[in-house]
């Protein structure tokens, strides 16, 4: 998934041209998906573990939706709210 930030830190932050930069380009690993049955627990621990904000929702092979950390933040208890939070917070070393 690719976000404005993305595009402002990788594609103008360096100074290239956004009308020369294929979106394949800034992608970088594999796609991390919730399943549209997928309860609030299983998604704050996919968004943890693997330090993302977004996650597209999948019914299947098909894209039905896309949840945020601030769709967690609004609908969820605030310890739960705040262990997301430091999990995404939390610096990994690079691979």
């Amino acid at each position: 998934m690719l976000t404005d930030r993305d595009i402002v830190v990788k594609v103008l932050g360096a100074g290239k041209d956004p009308a020369r930069v294929k979106a394949g380009a800034l992608a970088q690993g594999e796609a991390v998906t919730t399943g549209a049955d997928d309860d609030a627990a299983e998604i704050l621990r996919t968004m943890g573990e693997h330090q993302v904000r977004r996650l597209p929702v999948i019914n299947g092979h098909r894209l039905v939706g896309i949840v945020a950390s601030a769709d967690a933040a609004h609908a969820l208890p605030d310890q739960q709210v705040g262990d997301l939070l430091q999990a995404l917070s939390v610096d990994r070393p690079a691979a």
